[in-house]
C-alpha cells in the first residue's frame, strides 16, 4: 500500500500478545476501528503469505489481569453502554431484558436471545452487559466473543493441541457472550464444541447471551440439539427504529460531534434513512465530511447532494437494482453475475455486488447467498471482506463501489 496509507494506519498497531492462533493487536481509539474495518482482512492474507502459524488477528489487549479484558476476543467498545442505548419502540424489550440480565446473571432469563437484522443494537446490548459487569462486578469471569471469533480460535486451538486451554477459556465463566451465531451453522465440529460448552456452563449455572440475525427456528442448517437449547430461555426481537428514534439517535450523534446543523435537516435525514442505525450513522457521517471538506452548512441541500432520495415506485427490487447497475458498470450480464464462473471480471463484480445488498439492505447472509447463486453465508461473508479490504488500498475500486452506490440510492435510470 502506499507510504503515507501505511504510516497513518498500520504503523501505529502495536502487537499485544499472540495466543491460541490469534494475534492480538491494540491501536489509539481514533485508528482502530478504520483499521480493523479495512485492514484486518490484508493482515489475514499477510500472516498466511508468510507462513505464520498465526491464523487470525484481533483488535483487542491481551495478557489483562481484567477478567473482562483478558476474555474478551474483541476490545470492548466503552460507548456500548445501558445509558448510550437509545430506547425506541423496536427495542425497548430486548433493552429491558438485556439490563435485567446484566443486574442478575442467570436469574432473569438463561439464556437471553436477541435477534433481528444487522445494524440495530444486539452487539450494543451483548458489549453493555459486559461493561455493566465490569463495573459493578469486576470479579465474575465474563467473555465476550463472535461466533467467528470462536470458531478460529477452536480451529486454531485443534491444530497447536490447544484444546485444554481453549476449554477452560470457554467454559471456566461467569457470563459468555456470544455475537452472531448464525455463523455456526454448517460447521459441524465448532457446532459440537458449541453444544458442549453450552452445556458446560448451563448446568453450572452460569448466564449465556447469545445474538443472531433470526429466531432459532430459522437457523435450519443448525443442529436441532442447538436450536432447542437456545429457547430455552427469553428471545427478545429487535426491531427497525421508528421515525421518532432514529430522530434522538442522529440529535445524539450531532451533539456529541459538535457539529450546528440547519432547519429540519436531520428529520429530512431520518426519513431518507429507516433501515438501521449503523445506515443512519454512517449517512450522517458523510454529510458531516463533505460538509467539512466543502466548508458548506450541515443543510437539507447537501442531504439533497449526499443522500439522494431513493424512489419508491420502482417496480424492481432493490437487489434487482444492485445486480443490474453492478452488471452493467462491469459490463457483464445479470446470469454471469450470479452464476459459478471464477473469471476474474465476474467474480469481483460478485463480490461488488454482494458488499451492497449487504450494506443496503437488510437480508441476512444466507439470505443473501441465496440471491447470488445459492451461495452458503461463509462465501457471502468472504465476499464483504475482500471489497472491504481492496477499498482500503484500490482509490479506483472505492471510487466505483461509491458511484454505484449513489446510484442505487438516486434510482435514476441511467448507466453506473
Amino acid at each position: 500500500m502506499p507510504p503515507s496509507t501505511f504510516q497513518l494506519w498500520l504503523e501505529p498497531l502495536k502487537v499485544s500478545e499472540a495466543r491460541a492462533g490469534v494475534l492480538y493487536l491494540s491501536a489509539p481509539d481514533n485508528i482502530r476501528a478504520w483499521a480493523e474495518r479495512r485492514y484486518t482482512g490484508l493482515i489475514r492474507e499477510a500472516l498466511r503469505a508468510g507462513g505464520s502459524e498465526l491464523v487470525d488477528v484481533s483488535f483487542a489487549e491481551g495478557g489483562s489481569d481484567n477478567p473482562i479484558g483478558a476474555g474478551a476476543d474483541l476490545d470492548l467498545n466503552v460507548n456500548y453502554t445501558f445509558d448510550r442505548f437509545v430506547i425506541g419502540e423496536g427495542n425497548r424489550v430486548a433493552h429491558a431484558a438485556a439490563l435485567a440480565v446484566a443486574e442478575a446473571p442467570s436469574e432473569a432469563y438463561n439464556p437471553l436471545f436477541l435477534h433481528g437484522p444487522p445494524g440495530l443494537g444486539k452487539t450494543h446490548l451483548l458489549v453493555a452487559i459486559a461493561n455493566y459487569l465490569a463495573a459493578s462486578a469486576p470479579t465474575l469471569g465474563v467473555r465476550y466473543a463472535t461466533a467467528e471469533r470462536f470458531t478460529n480460535e477452536f480451529v486454531a486451538a485443534l491444530r497447536t493441541q490447544g484444546a485444554e486451554e481453549f476449554k477452560r477459556r470457554y467454559r471456566d465463566l461467569d457470563v459468555l457472550l456470544v455475537d452472531d451465531v448464525q455463523f455456526l451453522e454448517g460447521k459441524r465440529h465448532t457446532e459440537d464444541e458449541f453444544f458442549h460448552t453450552f452445556n458446560a456452563l448451563y448446568e453450572g449455572g452460569s448466564q449465556i447471551v447469545l445474538s443472531a440475525d433470526r429466531i432459532p427456528s430459522e437457523l435450519s442448517t443448525l443442529e436441532t440439539r442447538l436450536r432447542d437449547r437456545f429457547e430455552w430461555g427469553l428471545t427478545v426481537a429487535v426491531e427497525p427504529p421508528n421515525l421518532a428514534t432514529r430522530l434522538t439517535v442522529l440529535r445524539r450523534l450531532v451533539r456529541e460531534a459538535g457539529v450546528d446543523t440547519e432547519g429540519d435537516v436531520l428529520t429530512e435525514l431520518a426519513r431518507r434513512i429507516d433501515a438501521n442505525v449503523r445506515q443512519l450513522h454512517g449517512a450522517l457521517t458523510r454529510v458531516i465530511a463533505h460538509a467539512s471538506l466543502t466548508a458548506k452548512p450541515v443543510s437539507t441541500e447537501l442531504v439533497d447532494a449526499v443522500i439522494p432520495k431513493v424512489s419508491r415506485s420502482r417496480e424492481t427490487s432493490p437487489v434487482e437494482e444492485i445486480q443490474h447497475r453492478v452488471s452493467a458498470a462491469f459490463g457483464i450480464s445479470p446470469a454471469e453475475l450470479v452464476g459459478s464462473t471464477r473469471a476474474a471480471t465476474p467474480l469481483r463484480a460478485r463480490q461488488v455486488a454482494i458488499y451492497l445488498t449487504r450494506e443496503l439492505t437488510d437480508l441476512s447472509l444466507p439470505q443473501i447467498g441465496r440471491l447470488y447463486g445459492g451461495r452458503d453465508h461463509s462465501t457471502v461473508l468472504n465476499s464483504i471482506r475482500r471489497i472491504e479490504a481492496r477499498c482500503g488500498e484500490d482509490t479506483q475500486l472505492a471510487a466505483r463501489v461509491e458511484q454505484l452506490r449513489s446510484a442505487i440510492h438516486n434510482g435514476s435510470t441511467g448507466s453506473a
